[in-house]
């Protein structure tokens, strides 16, 4: 019984950001947010969420151990990729507006919070943002995105094997996806499942003619060919900039955004790759409003989503383009236990909470506080 049930405000306030769940903590990797500058270079910043205690906190810049050498840190940036392997986050891509895209690979260790750059080898892939990063074992999958050399969409696969650090381009076989960027990638058993995302009906360069595909890929990372897959009958808007995770063996996506529809989603979606089927899902709770460009990470049988922008529901309140961004959190629970149950009855009834043990009063204040490292919105309107 899928039921949201968290809601708080007050996190980073985030578009474009990337994200790894360790353990019960979520890591989150810069983005963007407007009227922010992106002009200077500054280092990306690292704000960590407790899903036990509910809270946000945010790491100390990193100072250089020799005075006056730059401490090795990635610049702040958006459109980029984080993944985990082991206790070691991996970014990668990603672009500013100072420094354009960046194809240097950065490692962030999650004990001692220390970036380092690991030593590659092999066919590092061009700078680009808005591509998918996904893992099986110690190999890293990279597909599509926007290359920032060649001015176009990507359709290429490359993969970087972690224990020896080498980039290989994949030479795929079969049909492949078409180019893209802001897609989704999301690894079940050893096959590559592709959504979404924004391309051009003409092919790999960007000429304004927009599609949105909605028809999942399938790479298998056994054969490394692009599967033939039977077409389904029910199926989600094509969308970009969604969310999408594994679960139990099936894909889910939630929001996203159809430039050609001018629409904002915040429907939910399940896809059973055995019967290659999608159903769409209609948790109980007050779920996330319509977003793009959020984060979305599993928790154990929870899924923590956070930030992301909308259209503006106030004049004014926007930015140049009426989209307001989020310093929003909200709680997905895919089994919600009778406590869980009853502390959200607590809430919604405003019971007495006097007469409850410590710890479960500790809880339903968690639940009920707002965070309060956001940043306000200031209004592009004065």
């Amino acid at each position: 019984m899928l039921r949201w049930t968290v809601h708080l405000e007050g996190g980073p306030r985030r578009v474009n950001h990337a994200a790894v769940a360790v353990g019960h903590r979520v890591y989150s990797f810069g983005g963007y947010c407007s009227g922010e500058d992106y002009e200077t270079l500054r280092q990306i910043d690292v704000h960590i969420f407790n899903a036990v205690s509910l809270r946000w906190t945010k790491l100390p810049p990193v100072r250089p151990a020799i005075r006056g050498q730059a401490p090795v840190v990635p610049y702040m940036r958006y459109g980029h990729s984080t993944v985990l392997i082991d206790d070691t986050v991996f970014l990668w891509g990603g672009r500013n507006d100072t420094e354009g895209a960046c194809n240097v690979l950065y490692a962030f260790d999650v004990s001692t919070h220390k970036w380092s750059t690991p030593r590659v080898s092999g066919a590092v892939p061009g700078a680009r943002d808005g591509h998918s990063a996904c893992v099986l074992g110690k190999i890293m999958y990279i597909f599509g995105g926007y290359e920032q050399l060649a001015d176009c969409f990507s359709n290429d696969i490359h993969k970087l094997d972690t224990s020896t650090m080498t980039w290989t381009l994949v030479c795929t076989k079969g049909n492949p996806a078409r180019w893209r960027d802001f897609h989704s990638a999301t690894m079940l058993g050893s096959n590559m499942y592709v959504f979404g995302g924004r391309a051009d009906r003409f092919g790999p360069f960007h000429s304004n003619n927009e599609i949105y595909c909605n028809r999942i890929r399938v790479f298998d990372t056994k054969t490394e060919a692009w599967l033939d897959c039977p077409p389904t009958p029910v199926l989600p808007e094509g969308r970009r900039s969604h969310s999408a995770f594994g679960y139990n063996g099936e894909l889910y996506i939630f929001g996203g955004y159809n430039a050609r529809l001018n629409r904002h989603f915040h429907d939910l979606w399940k896809f059973n790759p055995v019967s290659f089927s999608w159903k769409k899902i209609e948790p109980k709770g007050k779920g996330p409003c319509p977003r793009r460009r959020q984060c979305c990470c599993i928790v154990g049988d929870k899924i923590v989503l956070f930030g992301g922008t909308s259209p503006s529901p106030e004049e004014g309140l926007g930015d140049e383009f009426d989209l307001i961004d989020h310093s929003d959190l909200h709680i997905l629970d895919f089994s919600p236990s009778l406590k869980t149950l009853c502390k959200l009855a607590v809430i919604q009834y405003n019971l007495d909470q006097s007469c409850l043990p410590h710890d479960i009063r500790w809880e339903l204040n968690a639940m009920t506080t707002n965070s309060n490292i956001s940043r306000p919105i200031v209004s592009s309107h004065g």
